[in-house]
């Protein structure tokens, strides 16, 4: 099957898969997918008026994408051609586009749907364009993975792209009563497991169909419950590419639960990545960055619980060590929080690149020659230790420079002590100038 109700009709007519029979035949028909099909949405508005455009379809897999361009085809009466990235190359996108061209010339357009579209490489989606504008195809393409990244400027600046949403429960409730009544039977699930049931599907619609036709064929004398639908079908595993999107998506969201100060949704994120096959030694990374970026001298001590942390994980290994890195996540989270440091740093590299090969003055470089001496180096130079407080007050930035002001340590943890040491020394600053 290649998507939601979108596999392609057995030969055998014998037997023909759930999602095959359940198969939409109009887009009033498909399940979920309101934000691109609903009243004033994008495709309907774009039937409408009579003007469908090339459509990039971005979703995780079984929720309707191949579906939705099959029944676009038969909405504008266009010749609808499926292809695969991953199984097409050069030569057969070549037949695919002579054949648009004959149909083009006897009066029909051609939709084609490229499914993995990302998979093509620069040149090949390259292939696409002049067919794209002279209108030979009007392309669909689908992908699992962040368009922006994976698809060329030149198709992206062709085409819209659409975001298909993983199906909630609603949907996916409403395709097993669709199931139900296609089947001509209630599934054997007390309540509970028919719940747990949706869980396990995942949002993937496709999958949904495919755990149904199995509990379908099942004899069993009384409706199961929870545990004996656990027994006899395997939850289906998250969707979770450690190279792709879904694995940004969730580091990002470890992240901003930990600088949200939310302990609980940082160790459910922290959770799923693991469940998802994470390595734990990138997550012991990304906690020691978070203990830096986002917490820093309001709290130092975070630094050494991650490092440490990391370690325990390194001499216990897995799965005991994540409990270690779970504990750093917990930490990080109820830190008072800084990025002052972070910001210090950012606006020292800009100042740095703005003053180019300025200097240091010449007070506070050392002269080991006599030359030096007599150029003026260390001339002036007043001996910290030496002075009131062991503060000189005296000026460490290029002479003409403007003393920016980069570090502006913040009122919460250690960093409120900091802010009085940085407050005081500025004060007396002053008065050495003065």
């Amino acid at each position: 099957m290649a998507d939601l109700f979108g596999a392609a009709t057995p030969i055998d007519s014998g037997h023909r898969p759930l999602a095959d029979r359940l198969r939409p035949k109009t887009l009033g028909e498909v399940i979920g997918q309101r934000q691109v099909l609903g009243p004033d949405a994008p495709l309907t508005v774009m039937l409408d008026g009579g003007a469908l455009s090339s459509l990039i379809f971005w979703g995780p897999p079984g929720v309707g994408k191949t579906t939705i361009a099959r029944l676009l085809a038969d909405e504008t009466d266009m010749h609808f051609v499926q292809i695969s990235a991953i199984f097409s190359g050069v030569p057969e996108l070549r037949r695919v586009f002579e054949a648009a061209k004959m149909r083009r010339q006897n009066g029909q357009g051609t939709l084609l749907f490229v499914d993995e579209i990302h998979r093509f490489n620069k040149a090949q989606q390259d292939g696409f364009l002049p067919h794209m504008e002279d209108g030979t195809i009007l392309l669909v393409g689908a992908t699992t993975e962040n368009p922006s990244f994976e698809l060329n400027r030149a198709v992206l600046s062709r085409a819209q792209v659409l975001v298909l949403e993983r199906l909630d429960g609603e949907d996916l409730e409403n395709l097993v009563v669709r199931a139900e009544a296609e089947l001509e039977m209630t599934l054997p699930l007390q309540p509970s497991a028919r719940q747990n049931l949706l869980d396990m599907a995942d949002g993937d619609g496709r999958a949904l169909l495919n755990l149904i036709e199995q509990i379908a064929s099942w004899k069993v004398d009384a409706p199961l419950d929870t545990a004996a639908l656990g027994k006899r079908l395997s939850k289906r595993a998250a969707q979770y590419d450690k190279g792709g999107d879904e694995h940004y998506n969730l580091i990002s969201a470890l992240h901003k639960s930990v600088r949200g100060s939310d302990p609980d949704a940082a160790i459910y994120w922290f959770a799923r990545m693991l469940e998802g096959g994470e390595d734990p030694r990138y997550l012991a990374r990304r906690l020691v960055r978070m203990a830096i970026e986002d917490i820093s001298l309001a709290d130092p001590q975070a630094q050494a619980v991650c490092l440490q942390s990391w370690d325990t994980y390194e001499r216990l290994g897995s799965p005991e060590g994540e409990l270690a890195l779970s504990q750093a996540v917990i930490y990080l989270a109820l830190a008072p929080k800084s990025n002052a440091n972070y910001v210090a740093y950012k606006a020292a590299r800009n100042a740095a690149k703005a003053t180019g090969s300025a200097p240091p003055p010449k007070h506070i470089l050392n002269a080991p020659t006599g030359m030096m001496k007599e150029l003026g180096y260390g001339t002036g130079y007043a001996y910290d230790h030496d002075a009131e407080d062991a503060f000189s007050g005296q000026n460490y930035f290029p002479e003409g420079m403007e003393r920016p002001a980069l570090y502006q340590p913040v009122e919460r943890g250690f960093e409120r002590d900091l802010k009085k040491r940085h407050d005081y020394f500025a004060k007396l600053r002053k008065q050495r100038e003065s």
